[in-house]
């Protein structure tokens, strides 16, 4: 969820981690998927092409009316049985509630109640923000832990019904998973708002962002990059249709109509290498995100966008098309993905389909 008060960001964390981040990090040893066909990148692909569906949730729960009905709406999912898989990309509660372990644990247990295998990437509601006063002004690292130790017991198995991942649990990062399925490679990589955790926690009394604050920021800014570079890879290798990148954070919110650095600026490394993947894969790229609850379908990173010039990128990704889930007050459906067969005209069409029993 987006911060009512934006903060500014201290110059020498924004540069620290820009600079450090930009240069590519070593790919991961733990080196993915095996299934499917070789080939040198989205053409002339072999194997199998048969089409799916998956359904994806974010910014669910919001407030006492939502966390009385999610149940339900765990249940219409449950119903749809054509469902592959269910993603939900994080902020499982409001932005001024409490992260309390029990309310973690509450909702740990509804999300043992899908039917489907569940892929979870944190929100930074539940972790990056909880330093707010009305959160419970809780350290936001050790929230994160909590997040992990709660919602990851079992690295590389989801929630729900279990389904083997990929995930970098051993470099830390439990939650940054990526799996491979008819032909298109996915991820879910840990990027919450709220400037990819960059901004103060006013909360514990400070302005600046903390060592250990921006030590954590560059450490999960780095696995990550490490993640999206190693799906694109292994896609690229596979032949694969399509990649799909699942995050939080919306890092090209169209609600803000003057975007600052110090609200977006720690983001930079990470747009710059899913400009440089989706330019080296060349087939469709499909980055679905939550954090500004309204869903929109746009290409951020094509020619002319204002958002290559805000993030210092030269190079359009004019084959990467973003798209948002309904979230917060707007979350009265799900989103429903079909990757289409082989013949179809376009990979992947998508469906907002209404809950049975949305909150009032």
């Amino acid at each position: 969820m987006r911060s009512m008060t934006r903060f500014a960001i201290a110059t020498v964390g924004a540069v620290l981690l820009s600079t450090t981040l930009l240069t590519p990090p070593a790919l991961a040893a733990n080196d993915g998927n095996t299934s499917g066909q070789n080939g040198s990148n989205g053409n002339g692909r072999q194997g199998n092409t048969e089409g799916f569906s998956f359904g994806v949730i974010g910014d669910v729960p919001y407030g006492a009316a939502e966390i009385q009905a999610f149940p339900s709406y765990i249940q219409d999912l449950n119903a749809h049985k054509e469902l592959s898989f269910v993603a939900h990309v994080g902020d499982i509660k409001n932005g001024s509630s409490q992260c309390t372990d029990q309310y973690f644990e509450a909702i740990k247990k509804n999300f043992d109640s899908f039917t489907a295998p569940l892929v979870y990437t944190p929100g930074d509601n539940e972790w990056t923000d909880c330093h707010r006063t009305n959160n419970g002004a809780y350290n936001p690292l050790e929230r994160l832990a909590k997040v992990r130790e709660v919602f990851f017991p079992k690295p590389g198995v989801t929630l729900g019904s279990p389904m083997q991942v990929k995930s970098q649990a051993k470099e830390g990062f439990p939650e940054n998973v990526s799996f491979r399925k008819h032909e298109v490679a996915f991820t879910a990589v840990n990027i919450p708002g709220s400037d990819n955790s960059m901004l103060p926690w006013t909360g514990l009394g400070q302005s600046q962002p903390t060592a250990a604050q921006v030590d954590e920021v560059q450490q999960r800014t780095e696995a990550d990059i490490q993640e999206l570079r190693g799906t694109f890879r292994k896609a690229r290798n596979n032949g694969d249709r399509a990649v799909v990148v699942m995050t939080q954070a919306d890092m090209f919110d169209p609600t803000v109509a003057a975007p600052s650095q110090a609200d977006f600026g720690a983001f930079k490394p990470l747009v710059q290498t899913l400009i440089e993947e989706s330019n080296s894969f060349g087939g469709p790229v499909y980055l679905i995100n939550g954090d500004s609850h309204v869903y929109n379908q746009d290409h951020p990173l094509a020619a002319g966008s204002a958002w290559l010039s805000f993030y210092g990128q030269a190079r359009a990704a004019k084959n990467l098309t973003r798209i948002t889930v309904d979230g917060s007050n707007n979350a009265k459906d799900w989103l429903k993905v079909t990757v289409n067969p082989e013949e179809a005209t376009s990979v992947m069409s998508f469906e907002r389909v209404p809950f049975t029993h949305p909150a009032s």
